[in-house]
């Protein structure tokens, strides 16, 4: 039989908690509902393990590291995670299960912003977050996915044992999202229902702070991603800047047959090598990072072999 694990990661949720492992646990009965509790200083632990949760630690901050805590603990066929704010239905679960279950895709995201995300969610700057998010990343990974930043999704056992984790705390569900459009993972959406915090129930994220990071990471991303492109817009800006140091400096030179500003012709000069060397680093490393996915493809395949 298939084994499928509900993933929970926690902080500070004994209001809601027990409904959320409930409503799993009636909609998956077969499933292990795991709550990964990370430094609360509530009871939420407490109340996951008697609502019938199997209830474990970790002391790294930041949902990142509890993600890659539990990607290495736990073995399923199915990783169904879900936050436990209760702020998404159960009754997705089943769908997301079988689409995992029979082969269909590799990673199922809960789409909540072509639901009733925009409608229920009342910090207008997290809407704002997941659109400028949603489209920076489509822009620069020529992909098309809907909702980049949900935290209701579900992994094949593929996916979840050799997704590298590198980020520490909310930037890890755009990490996952960029990983398996780089990697041609199979990605399936559905729209999903999502409901505000309950009364009394507050965020952990922070809008400007963990916004910035989400920014950095993606950026850092395209850098380790897409070197050429990266390094070839850096190398045309310089070359830009150089040009409109340069050519002022040339036309006085035809004209006169002197140079009267050295040091602007310097600083042109040092702009040029610089494109130039911009350019070589993005050859050189766009070299590397396909060596890196044809390394990637034959772990996949040594993975799948020992299944």
């Amino acid at each position: 039989m298939s084994k499928t694990a509900v993933l929970i990661p926690c902080y500070n949720e004994e209001q809601t908690i027990r409904k959320v492992v409930l409503d799993y646990k009636e909609a998956l009965p077969e499933a292990d509902i795991y709550v990964y509790d990370n430094n609360s200083t509530d009871k939420t632990a407490e109340i996951a393990s008697e609502a019938g949760a199997i209830v474990r630690k970790e002391p790294r901050q930041g949902k990142g590291n509890v993600i890659r805590t539990m990607f290495r603990d736990i073995d399923a066929d199915c990783y169904i995670m879900i936050d436990g704010d209760d702020t998404y239905p159960a009754e997705n679960a089943k769908e997301m299960e079988n689409l995992i279950l029979n082969g269909s895709c590799d990673m199922v995201i809960g789409d909540r912003l072509s639901s009733t995300y925009f409608k229920e969610n009342k910090r207008p700057f997290h809407n704002f977050g997941n659109v400028l998010v949603r489209n920076l990343i489509n822009r620069l990974f020529k992909s098309d996915v809907k909702d980049i930043m949900t935290g209701y999704r579900a992994f094949g056992k593929t996916f979840v044992k050799t997704f590298p984790v590198l980020s520490s705390g909310f930037e890890i569900e755009t990490e996952m999202t960029i990983h398996a459009v780089d990697k041609n993972f199979l990605i399936r959406e559905i729209p999903v229902t999502y409901r505000d915090r309950p009364e009394g129930s507050h965020s952990k994220l922070n809008t400007y702070f963990d916004g910035f990071k989400v920014l950095k990471t993606i950026f850092q991303l395209f850098k380790d991603y897409k070197p050429m492109a990266f390094f070839s817009f850096v190398s045309l800006v310089c070359l830009i800047i150089t040009l409109i140091l340069f050519i002022p400096v040339f036309i006085a030179y035809l004209k006169t047959g002197l140079v009267g500003k050295f040091p602007t012709l310097i600083v042109a000069g040092a702009g040029g090598i610089a494109s130039i060397l911009a350019f070589s680093v993005g050859v050189i490393l766009d070299v590397e990072v396909k060596k890196h996915r044809q390394l990637y493809e034959v772990m996949l395949n040594l993975f799948l072999l020992k299944r």
